[in-house]
């Protein structure tokens, strides 16, 4: 089909590297001589035909800033079919030919069910959790990880020469990859996941044979999704202070992630995303995810996306156990 005019929006949770797919989608487009319109608020803006042309000094000086300058918000009335036929009644009015979607999961899943209406949809995998198929790594993962890192390392800094434990929750949801990860590369001695459950007396037996080997401090990095959380695991702790023998200390990472700027691999990575939504679309493909995998570009149905989960390498698990003696 003949591409004059697309629109493009942000959806679900922000991640760094958000901001240089806009900017790549956007003079892709434009270097075919296609109109682009950016959608403020995600699919909320969508329903709201909150429309905004977009031209190459528009996304000018915008590749190095985490968030979204389109801004992203919560749609639960995208979830019925009349809100998603008020989506498509904006689009029409607009001579909208195809929309680009730079989101997760649920972004996706809401992509695909526009797409499944008939309306010409890409999807750009972009979250932080690294927990939607058909992308490995997705944009912005990178960026959390170095903060998440970052964090650790100077806990563990204060932590020896406190001689003390401190324990880090980390984001993901249900899906345990950044605080693996970030618990192996951060030399962790305890790493928590939803795929791995540790019970807090194993956790603290774990805490005691580290100081009996010798050493000053101790992390523990918890995944914010498992059923024993840092809050939860601290409250153990405490009840049972003096069977263990130390305290900890709690640090919630939470939303501080998002925020940062992107890494150089994050805006590479959503560089080449942009750049290949838009190539889609002009080889007449629709309906897919632009994805990542082994320093390539994939494009996935986002039928198939939207109907399987992306498993987490439960080796890592047992790696991170030999490492941490």
């Amino acid at each position: 089909m003949s591409m004059k005019r697309i629109a493009l929006l942000t959806s679900g949770g922000d991640a760094p590297g958000m901001n240089a797919a806009i900017r790549a989608v956007t003079r892709r487009a434009l270097d075919r001589d296609w109109e682009v319109f950016g959608v403020e608020r995600g699919y909320q803006g969508l329903m709201q035909s909150s429309f905004i042309p977009l031209n190459a000094r528009d996304v000018g000086g915008i590749i190095q800033l985490g968030g979204t300058v389109l801004g992203s918000a919560r749609a639960p009335e995208f979830a019925t079919e009349a809100g998603r036929r008020t989506a498509l009644h904006h689009l029409a009015k607009r001579g909208i030919d195809a929309l680009i979607v730079i989101g997760g999961n649920g972004s996706q899943a809401g992509n695909h069910a526009l797409s499944s209406m008939g309306f010409p949809t890409v999807g750009i995998a972009s979250t932080i959790d690294n927990d939607l198929y058909g992308s490995e790594p997705t944009i912005g993962v990178d960026t959390a990880l170095n903060v998440t890192i970052e964090s650790i390392d100077r806990l563990r800094t204060t932590g020896s020469s406190h001689h003390r434990a401190h324990l880090v929750q980390t984001m993901g949801r249900d899906h345990g990859f950044l605080a693996l990860m970030a618990g192996i590369a951060g030399g962790a001695e305890v790493v928590v996941i939803p795929e791995a459950e540790v019970e807090p007396d194993e956790i603290a037996s774990r805490l005691r044979a580290a100081y009996l080997r010798g050493k000053t401090h101790s992390i523990v990095v918890v995944s914010e999704g498992c059923k024993n959380n840092a809050q939860a695991i601290a409250h153990h702790f405490e009840q049972h202070e003096d069977e263990i023998g130390f305290v900890v200390r709690v640090t919630i990472l939470g939303h501080v992630v998002r925020g940062a700027a992107p890494t150089a691999r994050d805006r590479l990575i959503a560089t080449r995303m942009g750049v290949a939504a838009v190539d889609a679309l002009a080889d007449g493909q629709h309906g897919i995810l632009v994805g990542y995998e082994g320093d390539e570009i994939c494009r996935t149905p986002l039928e198939i996306v939207a109907s399987n989960q992306k498993k987490l390498n439960l080796d890592w698990i047992q790696l991170a156990r030999i490492l941490a003696q």
